[in-house]
């Protein structure tokens, strides 16, 4: 793809570290941004050389949501015929895709939130794993306050995430929540003072997932993701399969030598992805 406008991509030490960098705008999400994202997913996706992903942003605020000049002109969304009604759930659903590409991504992705997270912004963190955020954060369902429903998956992930009744207030009322209320509610795992000390706290989650083996993180997330919407039984099940699918008895030789001698472990990385239409 071409360098990217609203977003930084770098690679150390196993670790992605994705930023949103169009802080003068508040990071706000058009289409541009949108499809840079799409892209950059499916690329960190398909090479399997990172095995963590930070997503972190610059500015006041982590993202300010939906750019409002959107609606205005770059997409038309047509309520008076039902063939128009019918394109914008096609619309919404292929919105809704690139958020779902970071839960279905190969390895662990953390957010680092500063400032807002306002509106898509919070469609995009509760896809991911683990959120971090700095004391000045807040998370707010802004849809409501400009006359419509979230859409891209904040109805569906939030509740899975903070108690019921929380998501109702918010989604009712389009009111902040606070990043102390937000981790005493378990939508975020810490809280740090600065975004400096957030962000740091993110990579250094980051860096050790990406001490691991690999496939291994890549089962528990398989595992964790599924079991959060099936039946205990199902997913015992599930873990079966999928435990019969990765296990590797030189990995965990490995990862109890190295333990055991005080060293980093040596595993090997994801396999890199190739469409099935790419071959031949």
């Amino acid at each position: 793809m071409n360098t990217p406008t609203c977003f930084s991509l770098s690679l150390t030490n196993d670790v992605a570290h994705l930023v949103l960098c169009r802080p003068a705008e508040l990071n706000t999400m058009h289409p541009t941004f949108w499809r840079e994202l799409d892209e950059l997913l499916t690329q960190i996706h398909r090479e399997g050389r990172a095995r963590a992903l930070v997503i972190s942003s610059t500015g006041k605020h982590f993202s300010a949501g939906m750019s409002l000049e959107t609606f205005a002109g770059a997409i038309t969304m047509d309520d008076q015929s039902p063939e128009g009604r019918a394109a914008i759930f096609d619309l919404l659903t292929d919105m809704q895709a690139t958020f779902t590409k970071l839960e279905n991504l190969r390895i662990p992705v953390i957010c680092a939130i500063q400032g807002g997270c306002i509106g898509g912004a919070v469609d995009m963190v509760t896809a991911a794993c683990i959120r971090y955020a700095s004391a000045d954060a807040f998370f707010c369902i802004q849809e409501i306050n400009i006359g419509m429903v979230a859409d891209v998956g904040t109805l569906q992930r939030l509740p899975k995430l903070i108690p019921f009744a929380v998501v109702k207030e918010m989604a009712y009322t389009g009111r902040r929540l606070p990043a102390a209320r937000a981790m005493a509610y378990g939508l975020v795992n810490e809280v740090f003072d600065t975004p400096e000390a957030t962000l740091a706290a993110a990579l250094a989650c980051a860096r050790e997932i990406a001490t691991k083996p690999p496939v291994a993180i890549w089962g528990t997330k398989q595992a964790v993701t599924y079991a959060r919407d099936h039946s205990v039984e199902d997913s015992l099940r599930q873990m079966g399969w999928l435990q019969g699918a990765v296990w590797s008895n030189a990995h965990v030789r490995e990862a109890i030598i190295a333990m055991n001698e005080k060293r980093a472990g040596q595993f090997t990385p994801l396999a890199g992805l190739q469409a099935f239409k790419e071959l031949g």
